[in-house]
């Protein structure tokens, strides 16, 4: 009995102690790559979707570190001025404003815009950040499915809104904060708007696939203007954005430390919006601050240039 008991012990102590020691070398694979540069922003101005919380928040947090004047783009607003207040208190910087920004509203979305012309005589860095993830079918203001109409039609159309103060301000940069998942992605366009039929997480992975396309076209479109524009995944994150399914919400508290903190997150949007060597790139995918593989889905132009015109016309823009 006593042998047995000293087997069970044993077989129980030594993975765990190899885990214990394995932590460590754990964690820092997981983070995954951080932002090296120590580029200042003294006099730059900054919009970030999405930066009450998560990844946005942090990003916020580090360039406002670096000097900038941070525009908190959300649509709860009192949220954001509670993370605007904790970055000016943890930064010292007290140019961190919050915007009300709806993306699922396209009147929310030009009002925002038309206050930013008014207000701001420069934008040198436009971070698309703001998502949703796997939520139950839904439809914005405008009638789009919930996740390609938040996540795709909502930055499309503020870019568009924007991109005369960001061609004034080159050099400047656009960063498309998009994800793994446009590899499992594909556009849908006979049912757009998953009317026919729903998968919330294939409509998910359309509405970031749409992300890469729409910064490949943009980037081909900017050639010469002195604006980058350039996507990213950003990791798997334990934060808010799996507040819509339950199973994930379990599956990243089960499984939290193998998943990235925001901070650890946030360090390819900050590398894609400040490294020195990206000053000239444009039209490329980052994951861990390195250049990464896109889907062949993500690679095609024909695919990015027919994506680009359906949603000009479903918008009611017209983009040169």
């Amino acid at each position: 009995m006593e042998c047995s008991a000293c087997t069970v012990a044993v077989s129980i102590l030594i993975p765990m102690s190899l885990l214990y020691f394995a932590a460590p070398v754990i964690r820092k694979f997981v983070a995954g790559g951080v932002c090296k540069s120590n580029a200042k922003l003294h006099g730059k101005v900054v919009i970030i979707t999405g930066a009450n919380t998560g990844i946005g928040k942090e990003t916020a947090r580090d360039l406002a570190r670096r000097g900038a004047r941070v525009i908190i783009a959300c649509r709860d607003v009192l949220k954001g001025e509670g993370a605007a207040c904790e970055i000016r208190a943890s930064t010292g910087n007290e140019q961190v404003i919050v915007r009300k920004l709806d993306l699922a509203n396209t009147k929310s979305i030009r009002e925002f815009a038309e206050n930013i012309q008014k207000d701001e005589k420069k934008i040198h860095i436009l971070i698309n950040n703001a998502g949703v993830m796997i939520c139950p079918y839904s439809k914005t203001e405008d009638g789009f499915e919930m996740q390609i109409g938040t996540n795709h039609f909502g930055h499309f159309l503020l870019t568009y809104l924007l991109l005369d103060l960001l061609k004034q301000s080159a050099p400047s940069r656009i960063v498309n904060v998009s994800s793994l998942a446009h590899l499992f992605g594909k556009i849908n366009f006979d049912d757009l708007h998953s009317e026919k039929s729903y998968s919330s997480s294939l409509a998910y992975c359309q509405s970031k696939l749409a992300n890469v396309l729409f910064t490949r076209e943009l980037a081909r479109r900017l050639q010469g203007a002195g604006v980058t524009v350039n996507s990213l995944h950003p990791g798997s994150i334990h934060s808010e954005l799996t507040r819509h399914s339950v199973i994930l919400r379990n599956l990243w508290k089960v499984f939290s430390f193998f998943l990235k903190t925001p901070v650890e997150g946030a360090q390819t949007s900050i590398h894609c919006a400040v490294a020195e060597e990206l000053e000239s790139v444009s039209g490329k995918y980052f994951s861990d601050c390195s250049p990464a593989y896109v889907s062949s889905n993500g690679r095609n132009d024909e695919t990015a240039r027919k994506l680009w015109d359906t949603s000009c016309k479903i918008l009611g823009i017209e983009w040169d």
